[in-house]
């Protein structure tokens, strides 16, 4: 794995994993303060509902007691009825009325009320105009105990009234008749108004009222809470539950009706979704960060890594570079400060070696020089030529001076380079040798391009290549064809029609080491003139050997034309 994701991955589980448990421990506090306080003003709001019943319904019981109760008001109502006399008749009838006026008029919350007769359904002592429909059978059940209904929210019967009320009617001990009661109507505005008030608009839950049965009295959500209809999944045991997508709570009134807080899915999770939209909003922020110093890292890091490699690459393609570009990075740009020495310290050891290779070399000849002295060999062969001169042996004169000029140009002017023309010479000389030495006779052809005789070219290249055609396969009839011309450089063209040579000897003349067959003649191989040219030349010169079994072989050797150097 590299290291750019090596850091990439420890970057973003560094930076993901806490943000994952931060946001996660986040989420459940949240949620568990948020559905707490929730159910909380759920639960607050509710009791406040419940307990504004009650208490409206309560102040219904106590005003009732003043009409239904055996006293003075029952008293002057049967006088009232048992009178016919037309005077006194109107006359105890306004003193009656007065005296309701005076009840309903100190209690402020209370709307509608009369005496209602069952039995011919007919109502009298109204202090309101009531609607002609009134029938208490119509009305929905709200709760009953001790000759008292409690009748839950409903429109009222007051003709001048279209808002819902609570009721109450209370059996009358009316003497003579047993199918007297007092009805009485509590305006629900009040209700309505604690439901509309700045707490219950923060919490928007719809109120429903139950019976003891679960029926439903009275909703707030009628579309999906009808009134007349059992409430979903009610129980007696049961205070909390989902339903329709709803949360509801329910409590339980003293009187046995129930008032259930409907709560909206979404307006539940409004909440928390307001909290998961700026947690959100947040980690896009960190993100963000993260990306930029992510950036910032990748920069101060992984660029300068880059640099580096860059550096590393350009190491051995050139002894000397541009200055690097800087990191601005006192660690990093202290590392490419020890880079460059160390580059420059690397750079001095290939000179180094390369002069003590090249000192290695010098002595190593210096040794040949002093083991054979060339001017004591030359004056003695010279000393030979005189005498076969003396003696007219015309053949072991001319071997004599084949021998000493050749010895001459390859110790004469060591180490220095030579030129085609001087190459040719000296291979000229060689081949004179070899004629007299063996007894059979070959055809040696030469062409040279003109403007190539003087070029420069390293000593002693030509006769190693045309000793290998003299040496591996040529007879009587053989011949040793050379071809000097200009094709991309010097052109070297050495063909025989010998006998030829497998790939594997040809591998073995091209090796590192001459093998002994291969010390023949000059005792120097092929393989001299590949390490001379690869020394001098490197990728710019190339020795290829082309050869067929029976055929002959031919042998290319191309180096790049250079300008004359000659050091006399």
């Amino acid at each position: 794995m590299t290291l750019k994701k090596r850091i990439f991955i420890i970057y973003f589980l560094g930076s993901l994993v806490p943000f994952v448990f931060i946001v996660m421990i986040s989420y459940y506090t949240i949620n568990s303060i948020l559905t707490n306080k929730l159910e909380s003003s759920i639960q607050s709001n509710l009791s406040q509902v419940t307990l504004s019943l009650e208490n409206s319904l309560s102040g219904l019981n106590h005003i009732s007691q003043q009409f239904a109760y055996e006293g003075r008001t029952v008293k002057e109502l049967d006088e009232l009825i048992r009178t016919e006399e037309s005077f006194n008749r109107m006359k105890l009838q306004h003193q009656f009325k007065s005296k309701l006026n005076l009840i309903t008029s100190t209690n402020p919350d209370i709307g509608l009320a009369m005496y209602y007769f069952e039995k011919d359904q007919s109502y009298r002592f109204a202090n309101f105009p009531v609607k002609y429909s009134f029938s208490s059978g119509k009305l929905p059940l709200f709760a009953q105990s001790y000759g008292i209904i409690y009748y839950g929210p409903h429109e009222s019967f007051n003709r001048l009234d279209n808002e819902p009320v609570l009721s109450v009617l209370r059996k009358v001990d009316f003497p003579g008749r047993d199918d007297a009661y007092v009805y009485i109507e509590s305006g629900f505005q009040l209700v309505k108004n604690m439901l509309d008030s700045k707490e219950a608009r923060n919490n928007p839950s719809r109120v429903v009222l139950l019976d003891r049965k679960g029926k439903i009295l009275y909703s707030e959500a009628p579309r999906l809470f009808k009134s007349g209809t059992a409430f979903p999944g009610f129980s007696p045991e049961k205070s909390a539950d989902y339903s329709k997508g709803y949360y509801w709570y329910k409590q339980e009134s003293k009187q046995g009706w129930s008032a259930v807080s409907l709560f909206a899915e979404a307006d539940f999770n409004k909440e928390k979704n307001r909290w998961f939209l700026q947690t959100s909003l947040f980690s896009l922020v960190l993100l963000g960060v993260s990306v930029l110093l992510a950036g910032l890292l990748w920069k101060m890091v992984y660029k300068p890594l880059g640099v580096f490699q860059k550096e590393i690459k350009t190491i051995t393609h050139a002894e000397a570079s541009a200055s690097p570009k800087w990191t601005d990075i006192p660690e990093f740009d202290a590392l490419l400060r020890q880079f460059q020495n160390m580059k420059r310290h690397i750079w001095e050891l290939f000179h180094e070696i390369g002069e003590k290779e090249k000192q290695r070399v010098d002595l190593e000849v210096e040794k040949l020089l002093h083991q054979i002295n060339p001017h004591f060999l030359m004056n003695t062969l010279d000393t030979a030529h005189w005498l076969a001169v003396m003696n007219g042996q015309h053949e072991i004169d001319r071997l004599v001076q084949s021998l000493n000029k050749l010895l001459y140009y390859n110790l004469g002017k060591l180490g220095r380079p030579s030129t085609i023309e001087e190459e040719i010479q000296a291979t000229e000389q060689y081949l004179t040798l070899q004629q007299i030495r063996y007894d059979f006779q070959f055809d040696v052809r030469i062409q040279v391009e003109e403007e190539l005789l003087k070029k420069e070219v390293p000593r002693f290249i030509l006769q190693p290549l045309v000793e290998n055609s003299l040496y591996h396969g040529l007879d009587d009839e053989g011949y040793i064809q050379v071809v000097v011309r200009q094709n991309r450089g010097i052109e070297i063209a050495i063909h025989d029609n010998g006998s030829g040579m497998s790939e594997e000897k040809i591998q073995e003349l091209l090796g590192s080491e001459p093998s002994e067959q291969q010390k023949t003649g000059m005792g120097i191989g092929m393989s001299y003139v590949k390490r001379t040219i690869e020394t001098r030349y490197g990728d710019r010169a190339k020795l290829e050997v082309r050869s067929e079994l029976g055929k002959g072989t031919s042998i290319f050797l191309t180096v790049p034309i250079e300008e004359e150097r000659r050091q006399l």
